[in-house]
């Protein structure tokens, strides 16, 4: 039986990411800890990635999201992007995050 396969959305400035339906992210008080729940999955990020999925919300342009991190971190665009654009790329194969 063949599996139809999923066509990959490949991020770019003008996306705008944001969670998918199926996706929360959620406070875990017993280990103090911010999560991200999916169905049979759950996702620790560290702080950085939380601040990315924080800005998430469906009103911020990728290249809006890197403005306020550089902004936050006070690190130059040039230098956060490709790790920025990796990560939402990543989490977007991962069908965790909508470009």
């Amino acid at each position: 039986m063949m599996r139809p396969q999923r066509q990959r959305i490949l991020i770019s400035s003008g996306s705008t990411p944001t969670l998918k339906p199926h996706v929360r992210l959620q406070y875990d008080t017993v280990r103090q800890a911010w999560a991200l729940l999916s169905p049979e999955k759950v996702f620790w990020p560290d702080e950085v990635s939380l601040d990315i999925l924080n800005l998430c919300d469906g009103a911020h342009s990728v290249t809006r999201i890197l403005e306020e991190l550089s902004m936050q971190y006070d690190a130059p665009i040039e230098e956060i992007a490709a790790d920025v654009e990796t990560f939402l790329q990543d989490w977007s194969d991962r069908s965790l995050v909508m470009l």
